[in-house]
């Protein structure tokens, strides 16, 4: 039976984040906004009133490279009060991969939010050092129900706990803060090694094998001809 060794593991905590946003310019359409290197943005949300805003290019893909999608970001506009979002989907242009639209989602204190945080392996298993094995990561990110203000980035995960081709890093195995809620299957596999393959023997070369049967087949032909 498989044993679950014992895992160490640390969370990756991101500070606040604030993005200066404007108010829409309704005067201007979409295409003209991208074109003054600015890219519109919708915001909304359960008892919100819907928002539009526009957003520095380079600032908001800075941010969002650094943010992504779990992390809480402050929207602030001049005169008016902070909001906290999530950002809920990034359009990219097909063709030149450019940002073309985003949308966030309001974040509402008091109230749970579901979203996914990254697994980030680290260390070495002694799986693949000493016995040879192939490191495997079953899972890349974990879907997460927590309140805004529990809110991680990341879970990084120390594989040293593999220690041969029967332990697995699973789910349950997982240690989170109190106040965030596992939302995947407790036996699924995180992460594992795989034993080494075996080297399959090397097929003769066709024309070694073509010559051979030629010389079965001649030596046929004289045994029938004696």
């Amino acid at each position: 039976m498989a044993r679950l060794a014992p895992q160490i593991y640390r969370l990756i905590i991101m500070d606040s984040i604030t993005l200066e946003v404007q108010p829409r310019n309704k005067d201007l359409k979409a295409k003209d906004l991208r074109r003054d290197n600015l890219i519109p943005v919708e915001f909304y949300g359960r008892g919100v009133e819907n928002q539009s805003f526009q957003v520095d290019y380079q600032t908001f893909r800075r941010l969002y490279r650094k943010a992504g999608n779990n992390t809480i970001i402050s929207l602030k506009s001049a005169g008016e009060d902070e909001i906290n979002a999530l950002v809920h989907k990034v359009d990219y242009h097909p063709v030149t991969d450019l940002i073309t639209h985003v949308e966030f989602i309001n974040v509402r204190k008091g109230e749970a939010i579901t979203t996914t945080v990254e697994l980030a392996f680290e260390g070495v298993a002694p799986a693949v050092k000493e016995l040879g094995g192939t490191f495997n990561a079953h899972m890349n990110e974990v879907e997460i129900k927590c309140l805004p203000k529990d809110l991680i980035h990341g879970i990084t995960v120390n594989i040293e706990s593999l220690v041969d081709f029967h332990t697995y890093i699973r789910v349950k195995g997982l240690s989170v803060p109190a106040g965030i809620e596992l939302l995947a299957d407790p036996e699924d596999v995180v992460a594992a090694v795989s034993p080494p393959r075996e080297e399959e023997p090397e097929e003769a070369p066709a024309e070694e094998a073509a010559t051979a049967t030629s010389e079965v087949d001649a030596e046929k032909k004289e045994e029938a001809a004696e």
